[in-house]
């Protein structure tokens, strides 16, 4: 057995080698601390699109440059959601339109709800006709609980059933300074990104209960991380986060699972509705993937949420958001 000294003496000369390595070699040793301490991946300030604004919400898909991808070309469908009835809230474009198109691909029919983008709503129509199945659009505003209603009969009437619940409508109004949010903008964000959920899915709980359903809400990385010019918007999607996994607990008795999702930054209309023309331009380049993530980036977390593939994941939220850590 060697004596401790000799240990010491051996661990004496490591550190002399490595402090020599480092004298010798400061651009490695720079580059080493600069990537362990590192957490923005590819991140930059780089613009990612052409500057552009839209003058209201939710905004519209036409103008937008570039165009966001609703579904990849080699995205096959396997029928995992065939003789099936979805009804997607803001489901004319964004996020909600791709979830529409995807669902249609995997076999079911979609009613989808818009608030008063016909053209996008007629453009997602025809994209899920194309996929060999039935769309029903429903023109109307989730923030009252009257119009819940009668959106759900309407889905009854025209095929029968309803199996998959997704509530995805949302707005947001930035505010530099947190005094600025008034009470009509408060009101009016929470009907719509949190109010019109507990409406509709009331509505639509006896035809979930009978069909075993799923219920999937769209939250938002910054029911996370928080947002200092959404204070309002985060607030609802924090709601939300907490809503799904409650509703989840109480919903599970009667066979519905309750899950959501929470998207980081994904190029819709309701960007350039929302942000000035530079922020427009760089939207998304902060995150460790360097890019927004596009539609049906996160359309596809939709897919699995309602099908039989998450049969064992209730009340969960999944993060398509590029990379960002998120925690709790």
């Amino acid at each position: 057995m060697k004596h401790p000294s000799t240990y010491r003496i051996r661990w004496r000369r490591v550190k002399r080698r490595r402090r020599a390595f480092r004298n010798q070699h400061p651009a490695r040793q720079n580059n080493f601390m600069a990537n362990k301490s590192k957490v923005g991946g590819k991140s930059s300030t780089k613009p990612q699109r052409p500057a552009q604004s839209q003058a209201k919400q939710p905004g519209e898909t036409g103008p937008m440059k570039p165009a966001p991808r609703v579904i990849r070309e080699d995205y096959r469908g396997a029928q995992k959601l065939r003789g099936q009835v979805a009804l997607i809230t803001g489901g004319d474009s964004g996020i909600g339109r791709s979830v529409a198109v995807m669902f249609a691909r995997e076999g079911a029919d979609v009613a989808i709800i818009y608030l008063s983008e016909q053209t996008d709503a007629e453009v997602t129509k025809a994209m899920v006709e194309t996929e060999g199945t039935k769309c029903l659009l429903i023109k109307g505003d989730v923030g009252k609980g009257s119009f819940c209603q009668r959106a759900v009969e309407k889905v009854i009437k025209q095929f029968g059933r309803l199996d998959v619940l997704v509530n995805n409508a949302a707005e947001q109004h930035p505010q530099e300074k947190f005094a600025d949010i008034t009470e009509g903008q408060l009101l009016a964000t929470f009907r719509t990104n949190f109010f019109g959920m507990i409406f509709l899915t009331q509505a639509a709980l006896p035809q979930l209960e009978k069909h075993k359903g799923r219920v999937i809400n769209t939250t938002s990385v910054t029911a996370y991380r928080g947002s200092p010019d959404l204070v309002d918007y985060s607030a609802t999607k924090g709601a939300i986060v907490s809503f799904t996994r409650s509703l989840s607990l109480a919903l599970v008795k009667v066979g519905i699972r309750v899950n959501a999702v929470a998207p980081g930054p994904i190029w819709t209309p309701l960007i350039p509705a929302t942000f000035p023309p530079d922020k427009v331009a760089t939207f998304g380049a902060n995150t460790p993937l360097g890019r927004a993530g596009e539609p049906d980036e996160c359309a596809t977390c939709f897919v699995f949420l309602a099908c039989e593939d998450s049969a064992y994941i209730n009340g969960q939220v999944l993060h398509p958001n590029g990379g960002e850590i998120i925690n709790g």
